[in-house]
């Protein structure tokens, strides 16, 4: 009984051996008997578009279901520059499944990057008013990191003015400045006194913008014991028209 229990199991594990490759020769796999007919796919489509999609993944699909090689659909998808990663499915009989996670931009870095939120530099096409919406900071890229963080920091320590930060710059030599929304730049300097420097100019700001209802256009931290302050000029009071004389 044993024997024959064992003789039955060895010829299902040869002809699922088997099976495969006399499919192949008899064309059983071919892509005209199983074609891939229907692409799915799960996206927020924010950024990344069916257009795009359907140009990546269409030379692939000619293989047929069976012969259909995932990793080199994952592969192309994943070289799209608003793909962050995707997940590929066969589903039989036709089916391809895709699900595509997108980055998310962060900021911009150096004005022709962008940083993703799991704090990854890429390069993406962005139209004008995505842009503007992003922060944009600059900096070595050896210092993104520390860039970023300070970002963070800066915009945590404004909280309770009016003021709300959306760049930072960190130059070369170790130089801070910020910029507002309202266009103000603010320098802060060495990288060992920022922390100092914005506490003494934030200790006095609301004494300092009282009366200001416009606000400031620049401020110089870089002083020994104290900062400069630029205010914007009053508009010139527009010219009377000329007297009309009658004669």
């Amino acid at each position: 009984m044993r024997g024959t229990l064992r003789l039955v199991v060895w010829c299902l594990v040869a002809a699922l051996i088997a099976l495969p490759v006399v499919g192949a020769l008899r064309g059983w796999f071919a892509s005209a008997r199983w074609p891939i007919t229907q692409l799915t796919v799960q996206a927020e489509f924010r950024h990344v578009t069916m257009p795009e999609l359907r140009a990546a993944v269409l030379p692939r699909l000619g293989k047929g279901f069976f012969a259909l090689d995932l990793d080199d659909v994952r592969r192309a998808v994943s070289a799209l520059p608003w793909v962050e990663s995707v997940e590929a499915r066969k589903r039989w009989p036709d089916t391809l499944q895709l699900r595509i996670i997108e980055r998310q931009p962060f900021a911009r870095w150096n004005h022709d990057e962008l940083i993703s939120r799991q704090g990854q530099l890429f390069r993406a096409p962005l139209d004008a008013a995505d842009a503007a919406a992003l922060p944009s900071l600059s900096g070595p890229d050896d210092h993104l990191a520390e860039v970023v963080a300070f970002y963070a920091d800066v915009r945590k320590a404004f909280t309770r003015t009016n003021l709300d930060i959306n760049g930072v710059t960190l130059t070369a030599r170790g130089s801070w400045s910020i910029t507002t929304t309202s266009g103000a730049r603010i320098v802060i300097g060495d990288r060992d006194l920022a922390g100092a420097r914005l506490r003494r100019f934030l200790d006095v700001y609301p004494q300092l913008i009282a009366g200001h209802d416009a606000g400031f256009q620049s401020a110089d931290l870089r002083y020994t014991n104290g900062f400069a302050v630029r205010w914007p000029q009053p508009a010139a009071p527009a010219a009377a028209p000329p007297a009309v004389r009658r004669s």
